[in-house]
């Protein structure tokens, strides 16, 4: 059995020791985390180092960028009990410090994963782009088992029949105009698209569409909270997710602004 844990930590770094300690406690062998800076990289390298998951992959960062593309520059993070390897195709996308493509080299058998934050819709087509790579990459079949994990910030809605409607669309799902079919089809492509490239949405898969569980929220006018379930674990056919739960209770203790993602992984017919 394999436990992840994906969270987006959303680079608050005054947090960081209470992160560190919840995440310990739940004793996991892969982490794969997103918002990091350049100043809390180091801290988590050694807040890992410290439980055990020596073995750590940090996302690369390009050279400056200007204009519309100038935006805050943050990492991601995959760290093992185990070693950790290259892949023979990373995932390609358009910001290097996106992405990370590790492979894990389990007692059970390697594992490939993919960890990703994908840029909300205020960076523009960016994001349509990240996710047309996130699809393209996973598209080709692969020698061992593979997840995809990390704050996709899709959907915008998920119905108890299982439609899905993506943030091409305003609130009441009508395709907006300044987004159109391409951007839909680019959500929609990976949430909850994967499955048709053999890949199954974990908690989905044990908890069906009547569970509402956001992972990102706020509290609207009224007071009432709000929100979209941005955070996911898609695994390939070779693997069972026979545990999943949003520690939605870091969220609320100010941890972060996303709940933790937490998947036991077993590889199939062991």
């Amino acid at each position: 059995m394999i436990r992840l844990i994906t969270w987006n930590v959303a680079r608050r770094s005054s947090r960081l020791v209470g992160q560190a300690t919840a995440l310990a406690e739940r004793d996991p062998d892969v982490v794969a985390l997103q918002e990091l800076t350049r100043k809390t990289v180091p801290l988590w390298r050694h807040a890992f180092e410290l439980m055990g998951l020596a073995h750590v992959s940090v996302s690369a960062v390009d050279g400056d960028r200007t204009g519309e593309d100038s935006g805050p520059r943050t990492m991601v993070m995959v760290a093992s009990r185990v070693a950790l390897e290259d892949v023979d195709q990373p995932l390609s996308v358009p910001r290097s410090e996106s992405a990370v493509s590790v492979l894990v080299c389990a007692s059970s058998g390697p594992l490939e994963v993919y960890c990703v934050h994908v840029p909300n819709a205020a960076n523009g087509w960016v994001k349509v782009e990240t996710l047309q790579a996130v699809r393209r990459g996973l598209g080709s079949p692969g020698r061992v088992p593979r997840v995809l994990c990390g704050d996709l910030n899709t959907p915008r809605r998920e119905l108890p029949d299982g439609t899905t409607i993506s943030f091409a669309c305003d609130s009441r799902g009508r395709l907006r105009t300044d987004r159109g079919p391409e951007w839909d089809a680019a959500e929609l492509g990976v949430v909850p698209g994967l499955r048709d490239l053999g890949y199954r949405d974990a908690y989905r898969t044990l908890h069906g569409y009547e569970s509402r569980a956001p992972s990102w929220t706020w509290k609207t006018i009224a007071g009432h909270n709000s929100g979209w379930r941005l955070d996911h674990t898609f695994v390939s056919a070779a693997l069972l997710p026979r545990a999943c739960q949003y520690h939605h209770e870091w969220r609320e203790q100010g941890l972060s602004d996303h709940s933790a993602l937490e998947t036991d992984l077993e590889p199939r017919g062991s």
